[in-house]
């Protein structure tokens, strides 16, 4: 990509399939990468990115994907040409927090958006992958009205130590939510904190005043939903029944789960207009 000439020397290396990614970044590390340069969704970005926390090494988004939310709430934006020319010339490296997930197994990983724990988790793991290649997001909003009028499982979340029952938990540090909407309301990248949104509801279909809420940016005004900043948040399953948890739009496993703030982990590229926001305080 000659585009990116100003960052030097270019190496391509081509992911091999899932969960490859993170290895690949921390061999190009160890071989004296100058940057990591990940070219994808939400996904790959993830994995990527995975490689490359708690190093020095700056790490750099370009879209590929179906949502790209993390290029979305940056500013980098989904036009490919247009974003190669904003990380080069109108960015800056800044030193950011990233949230962690740990499995009660023991399993952990880093996240750089957002966490999902319920409702959103179960949609990304009934979307028809066939699908979702031939019509992009459409996919996930055809999974995601197969629930209507199911029954929701349950969980018991606690946000910095006050616990109360949900069927809905967005752990994020980012406001924009599938490359469209925007759920949470205040946090930003720059912050050392989440933003934990949740939902009550047994039934999907509370979920529909909700979904109105968050089209129209009054979701917070709503009876049976939450908006708290945080840095620790533990979600366990309320009963049998199986509570899915997805970070970055993926799948990764199942309730009890733990996840909290990691501060300066990441060197991201930044849009410099993007870092303009002032970071979320006490105050707010």
């Amino acid at each position: 990509m000659p585009a990116l000439a100003p960052f030097g020397k270019i190496e391509v290396r081509p992911t091999t399939g899932p969960n490859t990614a993170a290895q690949i970044a921390r061999d190009a590390i160890a071989g004296g990468a100058r940057r990591i340069v990940a070219f994808g969704g939400d996904g790959t970005i993830n994995e990527t990115a995975n490689g490359v926390i708690g190093t020095s090494t700056p790490f750099v988004m370009l879209p590929g994907g179906t949502a790209n939310c993390m290029c979305v709430e940056t500013r980098i934006g989904k036009n490919i040409d247009r974003a190669v020319r904003r990380v080069v010339s109108e960015s800056e490296d800044v030193r950011i927090a990233v949230g962690k997930m740990t499995l009660q197994e023991g399993v952990s990983r880093y996240f750089l958006a957002m966490a999902g724990v319920g409702l959103d988790a179960i949609v990304a793991s009934e979307v028809n992958l066939d699908l979702k290649k031939k019509i992009g997001k459409v996919a996930y909003w055809i999974a995601g009205f197969s629930m209507f009028a199911r029954s929701l499982p349950q969980c018991e979340a606690v946000v910095d130590g006050v616990a109360s029952q949900r069927s809905f938990v967005l752990i994020s540090r980012v406001k924009n939510y599938g490359g469209d909407l925007e759920i949470a309301r205040n946090v930003s990248l720059i912050d050392d904190c989440f933003e934990a949104v949740s939902f009550t509801g047994k039934n999907s279909l509370r979920y529909l005043p909700y979904l109105a809420g968050v089209a129209g940016r009054f979701a917070h005004l709503l009876p049976g939903t939450s908006f708290e900043r945080a840095e620790s948040v533990s979600c366990a399953p309320v009963g049998a029944r199986r509570m899915p948890v997805q970070i970055d739009g993926e799948v990764v496993g199942a309730l009890p789960a733990r996840f909290e703030i990691v501060p300066d982990a990441l060197t991201l590229r930044i849009p410099s207009g993007y870092l303009e926001r002032k970071p979320w305080t006490t105050s707010h």
